[in-house]
């Protein structure tokens, strides 16, 4: 079965000639929403995906519609495959895993994908051990002990708030509740 999925951004902006393309290309059924393609939770394209049985073809306008990100495509992809259905761009003719030379395309754009994150990595690993070689460690300057002793204090007196203590000394409220842990463990083992 040919399944279409169409997606605009804002509840402004119009379906139908995404949807009259997909029905122009055979598509028995089509899921639509309006929702901005950099979410996570899209109720349409989950309920989809969900209900996609082997053999099914999924078939989108372009990439911009399925999703704004190369990682959440190929973990898009990989679900469509594991569940033995293909996945079919109208504008993007490379993608199309219905057919030997697409799936090769898509496993060539996966692996740069890949290894392109796994640059990133390496290079970012490389310049913060350079920056630990040349004594910056990185990561927010620490708060001065007077500060922090004072937050402790005036959390310790119960008349102000979290958020209250957070302004007066410039300790978050994180940093704050890190110390007092780190107090009580030392009560603890004395």
């Amino acid at each position: 079965m040919l399944i279409g999925y169409a997606r605009v951004s804002t509840q402004d902006q119009n379906l139908d000639r995404q949807i009259d393309q997909l029905k122009e290309f055979g598509c028995e059924k089509i899921y639509q929403e309006k929702i901005t393609g950099t979410k996570k939770d899209r109720p349409e394209l989950d309920k989809l995906l969900e209900e996609l049985r082997t053999g099914d073809t999924l078939i989108i306008l372009d990439l911009t519609r399925l999703s704004r990100s190369t990682k959440d495509l190929f973990a898009i992809v990989d679900n469509i495959e594991s569940k033995g259905a293909n996945i079919k761009s109208l504008k993007e003719s490379w993608l199309d895993t219905t057919t030997p030379q697409g799936k090769l395309m898509f496993t060539i754009m996966s692996g740069l994908s890949q290894f392109e994150r796994d640059l990133i990595s390496q290079r970012t690993k490389e310049g913060l051990a350079s920056a630990r070689d040349r004594g910056r460690n990185g990561g927010r300057p620490s708060k001065g002990d007077k500060d922090i002793d004072r937050a402790i204090k005036l959390y310790d007196s119960k008349e102000y708030s979290v958020r209250e203590i957070e302004e007066m000394t410039g300790v978050s409220k994180p940093t704050l509740y890190r110390y007092l842990k780190e107090r009580g463990k030392k009560s603890v083992d004395n």
